[in-house]
């Protein structure tokens, strides 16, 4: 996001503590639930969590394809570690505690950068803002209190061990029927409204969605192998059918979608952003424009929020601050609309890439890198992404759906101030899986060019800085693969002289993007050794480790540029602006600034796109005078580094990337 929310006092809960009237409260309602836990013989050790799910569901008299379903929904069935979410959750169950997740994070400060990212206006200052108290958190985020006073288990229990975990979700499943009215049936189609009720959504359409997608895994199946080796099955069960006609008698606020430009298969809800002017002629906090009918959507940016659902929504209304399209829940996947996608939201903190992109921002005030983000989210925002990207015909490739980490800086100056959300902790693989485009091998060796591609789980890059400066961080699933000046990880890492004009050396920092690769990202290949490769980046040869048994890349193909003959190096940019001649009388040029980076000749970078140099002038509330400057010169989009950048098509040679 734009910056990041750090909290007056970090407070710590009675962890291990169980909640007053726990005992009492699991003493009336378990007579209803049913009895204590059957005896069964010893699980094997990678069967253990089906065995687990299989008791808990016995013990409550929840059908174990319901708690199956929205354990998937939630976690994927993984533990973590006991990490917590992005929004307090914890275990396969994502059973929240966002005060004692709070207590356990350090809130990470992004750089102060200008979110709008246009030389033609001053930058826009953020103001500071508190995470609320726990008294002032939504019930959402304290579900594991909740389980802990329905079950009798205590809450350290709930983060800590996996099948406890199972257990207090399996009591609220039960406890949420209870409340319906409902009986504790074996026919998952009646637990439809508790379903709904587990999502923690306190509209209705969220609700419904979110019990249709935990409906659709019973319906579907699912298997596979958690972060903790266990192997756990669903079967497909056909018949289960979601019994909508509960969700009309749960209460809940019917939400505002009529503006919203969303799929049908979201929850959506219209909150604007406001366009007004305030100060001394000031105004914010977004642009009023007319894509695609005057500007191109090309780009589509992914950002974490850093910051509470309830203060994100306060942030994109307030007419001082920034301004972003789309903000998404993690604990059910709800969407919020804020701008219309033909306006222009100040989010990347690059003009150019401001002007032609549409942001999402999804929510995570508990910003401690080893934490995760839910699957109904990720599935949600897939489904969103996958809408735009047909709707404004946006690849789907991370050339064309980028993270803010991805984003250039758009002049040398402002390269130290560009942000590091997501990170390397959002499964980029996963995600565009969801949108039915996963990364895979499309060429051999000879194609030239190589995707990165690790096993996220099982790739876990030693990182810094998490909870303390260079203290080391929790082992965790990671999309990044580091890089080296040799093919060797005691070689130095590869520097950034953008980031670092002076030459220091790069870190192991979790916000230290210099010696990085991430997912989905094509590079040339410039070299192979053994179990490494080689492949060109920020104009050096960067080494990873990428062994035939544990790939963390596989080979393709494309088109790729390399200076034109006789050229023996040409600039790289941050934006793709017009040439001075193509701006208007009365209007100021916007300057043609390289970065400090240069493409040497012999190097090689995938090209992600060709576009003619462009500049959406706005620097006033009134837009009388905005107006879209076009040039005649043409920029390729590569991939330079981690972030991707643009040449001139005029310095540049477009080949295939296929070698002998």
């Amino acid at each position: 996001m734009h910056r990041s929310i750090r909290p007056r006092t970090a407070r710590r809960s009675r962890t291990g503590v169980r909640a007053a009237g726990s005992l009492a409260t699991a003493a009336l309602l378990l007579p209803l639930l049913g009895a204590a836990p059957p005896e069964s013989p010893a699980a094997a050790p990678s069967a253990r969590l089906q065995g687990a799910f299989a008791s808990a569901a016995a013990e409550y008299r929840v059908p174990q394809s319901v708690l199956l379903g929205v354990s998937y929904l939630q976690s994927r069935w993984d533990a973590h570690g006991g990490a917590p979410s992005v929004t307090g959750g914890y275990g396969p169950m994502h059973l929240t505690d966002a005060r004692t997740a709070l207590a356990r994070t350090v809130v990470h400060d992004h750089a102060e950068g200008d979110a709008r990212g246009d030389d033609s206006r001053s930058p826009l200052k953020a103001t500071a803002a508190d995470v609320p108290t726990d008294a002032q958190l939504p019930a959402r985020l304290k579900t594991l209190v909740r389980a802990a006073q329905v079950s009798g288990i205590p809450a350290e229990e709930l983060r800590s061990d996996p099948a406890a975990n199972v257990r207090g979700g399996a009591a609220l499943l039960a406890a949420a029927q209870h409340k319906l009215g409902k009986p504790l049936s074996e026919n998952p189609a009646d637990w439809y409204g508790a379903v709904a009720t587990f999502s923690g959504a306190d509209d209705a359409a969220t609700a419904a969605t979110y019990a249709n997608d935990v409906f659709a895994v019973i319906r579907d199946g699912e298997r596979r192998t958690t972060d903790e080796g266990q192997t756990v099955t669903l079967a497909a069960e056909s018949d289960a059918k979601p019994q909508a006609a509960q969700i009309e008698k749960m209460g809940l606020r019917k939400a505002n979608a009529s503006d919203t430009e969303c799929p049908k298969t979201v929850s959506c809800e219209w909150i604007p952003a406001p366009y007004e002017e305030f100060g001394d002629g000031d105004y914010g906090n977004h642009d009023l424009a007319d894509r695609p009918n005057d500007q191109s959507i090309d780009y589509i940016v992914i950002h974490d929020t850093e910051a509470t659902w309830e203060e994100t929504l306060k942030l994109v209304q307030d007419k001082t601050y920034l301004a972003w399209h789309y903000s998404l829940r993690s604990t059910d996947g709800h969407i919020v609309q804020s701008i219309k996608a033909k306006d222009v939201g100040w989010h990347a903190g690059n003009w150019y890439v401001n002007a032609k992109s549409v942001g999402l921002e999804h929510e995570g005030f508990l910003t401690q890198p080893d934490s995760w983000y839910t699957e109904e989210m990720y599935r949600s925002s897939a489904r969103l992404v996958k809408y735009l990207s047909k709707k404004y015909d946006i690849p789907l490739d991370r050339q064309h759906i980028l993270g803010h980490d991805t984003v250039p800086g758009p002049t040398t100056v402002n390269i130290p101030q560009m942000h590091t959300d997501p990170g390397p902790y959002w499964d980029w693989a996963h995600y565009f899986a969801l949108m039915g485009k996963p990364f895979h091998r499309t060429a051999g060796p000879g194609g030239g060019v190589v995707t990165v591609d690790p096993r996220f789980a099982t790739n876990q890059p030693v990182f810094t800085g998490c909870v303390k400066a260079g203290e080391t961080c929790a082992p965790h699933g990671s999309s990044a693969v580091r890089v080296y000046t040799e093919p060797s990880e005691d070689a130095p890492l590869i520097k950034d002289i953008g980031l670092r004009p002076g030459g220091q050396a790069s870190t192991t920092d979790v916000n230290d993007m210099a010696s990085r690769l991430s997912t989905g990202q094509q590079y040339a290949v410039a070299e192979r050794r053994g179990d490494w490769t080689a492949v060109w980046y920020l104009g050096q040869k960067a080494w990873f480790k990428n062994p035939a048994k544990q790939p963390t890349a596989v080979d393709a193909k494309g088109l790729v540029v390399t200076p034109k003959a006789g050229a023996t190096e040409v600039p790289v940019y941050g934006r793709a602006y017009p040439e001075k001649e193509a701006y208007p009388a009365g209007m100021t040029p916007q300057a043609i600034s390289p970065l400090p980076y240069k493409l040497l000749a012999g190097q090689r970078y995938v090209v992600g796109g060709r576009t003619t140099g462009e500049y959406f002038y706005s620097p006033t509330f009134d837009t009388t005078s905005h107006r879209v400057v076009r040039g005649k010169d043409v920029y390729y989009e590569i991939q330079f580094g981690h972030r991707v950048a643009y040449v001139r098509a005029a310095d540049v040679q477009v080949t295939p990337s296929t070698v002998s």
